[in-house]
């Protein structure tokens, strides 16, 4: 018997024998007159054990069947399942092959199989808490996580880019082939169709955001000359703001998202035997982001959405390009990434010699050209001769832009057109 047990028959023996009143009694036990009465009637019967409980030593109603403990077991023990914890593994086995069971119970399962070891939890170095904005597309957090998350399974695919809300953590992404402008504006375009434009958007200094400043150049001189990268330029021209975070812990929120989703989303790619690119993109936009959005997202009932839908003056897709200005030649031509084009005869007009026109490469690929509010059609024509410089006692300089050819023009001229917009698919296709 335990301690309570002994205490209890003691109340018993004395309300039985007189020296106590049953309600007293009663009391000092914390039950009720009413079962005190029923516990001394059954004492006539079965003596002392009364106060032991009759369920004591019968196997639990409730109890697991042997043959789900030993499919459990299986499972877990196999080597996709090397590296799950106790949560993510309760939550895979009911999801995946409906075995319902608690957290608690998986743990007390792979600790006894020898597969989960309990370990103290340690005190990590706290940072001090911003708190969350009020409104719903107010601020989203926007940065690129570099993991194998195919482990070595067909395609490599190492970058997710990904955009969390700040005030509820409702997030969207993507996998690309690529960390760079091009991926990231696929990105935001996917964003901006689904949920409106943000306020602000809350990104590290990489140089896709932030232009570097110049040897012994000052932040006063630095946002007077206000330099933009194409990104930000995109970003003015939707009417979004950019934050730029100083430290990893600044935007602690999409961090901690991506150490979630190295332990999860690896994890799930895994068991769903995904092997490519593209198949990981309709995995997170059909079950990863879903799931997540409504396990770990607030709930929008009851938050204001600041997200601002497009303006019709707005075309997203000349925002969200590759854009450079140029000058319009006497013979009504214009030079762009080492090839030449021709202004077509009907959009010649007077005036338009020496002005200059913006150029727009698109993430499809298509090349548009706008002079004041109107698009020119053009055409490529031949490179212009090339004459040959005087010579110069001056050491040459090394031309470090590869002749006007600069990187960032690889694989543009190749890509097929789709008929969507959109980057993703046309990053996945390129090597």
């Amino acid at each position: 018997m335990s301690q309570q047990e002994r205490d209890w028959l003691d109340w018993l023996k004395r309300a039985r024998d007189g020296a106590v009143t049953q309600t007293k009694a009663a009391s000092k036990m914390g039950i009720t007159d009413r079962w005190i009465r029923k516990l001394l009637a059954r004492m006539e019967d079965e003596g002392d054990q009364v106060v032991v409980h009759r369920l004591r030593g019968r196997t639990s109603n409730r109890r697991i069947e042997e043959k789900i403990h030993s499919k459990a077991m299986k499972i877990l023990a196999g080597p996709e399942w090397h590296d799950f914890g106790p949560t993510f593994a309760a939550e895979q086995l009911a999801k995946r092959h409906y075995i319902e069971v608690s957290k608690e119970t998986v743990r007390a399962w792979m600790m006894e199989g020898g597969l989960w070891e309990s370990q103290p939890r340690k005190v990590k170095k706290v940072h001090r808490w911003r708190p969350r904005r009020s409104g719903y597309g107010e601020l989203v957090q926007w940065d690129t996580s570099n993991h194998d998350w195919l482990e070595g399974r067909g395609e490599l695919v190492r970058y997710l880019v990904r955009m969390i809300d700040d005030a509820t953590s409702r997030s969207w992404g993507r996998f690309v082939a690529h960390d760079g402008t091009r991926e990231n504006m696929g990105v935001l375009w996917e964003y901006v169709e689904r949920n409106g434009r943000p306020v602000d958007v809350y990104t590290d200094r990489a140089t896709m955001f932030a232009v570097p400043p110049r040897p012994g150049e000052t932040e006063d001189q630095r946002r007077e000359a206000d330099r933009l990268t194409q990104i930000g330029r995109a970003l003015r021209e939707l009417g979004i703001g950019w934050i730029p975070a100083y430290s990893p812990q600044a935007k602690g929120r999409i961090e901690r998202s991506f150490a979630t989703d190295q332990d999860r989303l690896i994890k799930e790619l895994r068991l769903a035997k995904v092997e490519t690119l593209r198949g990981g993109n309709e995995f997170l936009e059909k079950e990863y982001w879903p799931d997540w959005n409504a396990r770990f997202g607030k709930s929008l009932p009851g938050v204001t959405d600041l997200h601002r839908s497009l303006r019709e003056e707005v075309d997203l897709a000349a925002s969200l390009s590759h854009v450079e200005q140029r000058v319009i030649t006497n013979d009504y031509t214009f030079s762009f990434a080492g090839k030449r084009y021709q202004i077509g005869r009907e959009d010649v007009q007077a005036g338009m010699k020496g002005q200059s026109l913006r150029v727009e490469l698109r993430l499809n690929g298509e090349l548009k050209v706008r002079y004041q509010s109107r698009y020119l059609q053009v055409s490529e024509c031949g490179q212009r001769a090339m004459v040959a410089p005087p010579p110069s006692s001056k050491p040459v300089r090394k031309d470090h832009n590869a002749g006007g050819k600069s990187g960032w023009m690889d694989g543009f001229w190749n890509t097929p057109s789709p008929p969507l917009w959109q980057a993703i698919d046309v990053a996945n296709r390129r090597s």
